[in-house]
């Protein structure tokens, strides 16, 4: 059988390593659906419009972010999606960079590299699917939700306990 298609996963890392690459980071970037919400997408209709209803965030995140930022690390949102309650939840947390709407996530992640003037092993990420698979490949630290797509947890570093909207980015 021909398999040359198949992705194979990343040796994993022992969990000093993930330590060692941990010490060096500087800039904790995310997605949000699937990350810090469950990836659920409510659609409603109000006066004939379609709308997104409801975006569920989980406490233990963002107290996560709080500590991440008490701590020095600067915040980033790269989000596929563009949405009202992300943008205040971002604000609420003091999330330094918030980037919605977006289809390219890899230059996004280049621009803010260059923007902080940082280099890869200064950069984690946290995603959960496709889209998040190139900065995940270039980060320092990657990391993927339990509950994440095959691919994402065979390339990370690292896989949260928890699933995404329940605690992963604090896990």
């Amino acid at each position: 059988t021909n398999a040359a298609w198949i992705t194979l996963p990343t040796l994993p890392i022992s969990m000093e390593q993930i330590v060692e690459r941990a010490r060096g980071i500087r800039l904790f970037l995310m997605d949000c659906d699937g990350v810090l919400t469950d990836g659920s997408l409510y659609f409603t209709e109000r006066d004939g419009k379609v709308i997104e209803a409801t975006k569920v965030f989980h406490i233990h995140d963002g107290q996560g972010m709080r500590l991440a930022s008490q701590a020095g690390l600067k915040l980033g949102i790269i989000s596929g999606r563009t949405s009202a309650a992300l943008a205040e939840r971002a604000r609420e947390m003091g999330v330094d960079h918030l980037h919605q709407g977006i289809s390219d996530k890899l230059n996004v992640y280049e621009r803010l590299k260059k923007a902080e003037g940082l280099k890869d092993p200064q950069i984690a990420y946290i995603g959960d699917d496709l889209p998040d698979l190139p900065p995940m490949r270039q980060a320092g630290l990657s990391i993927a939700v339990a509950d994440a797509v095959n691919e994402i947890r065979d390339c990370a570093h690292y896989v949260t306990a928890k699933c995404g909207g329940r605690g992963a980015v604090r896990s």
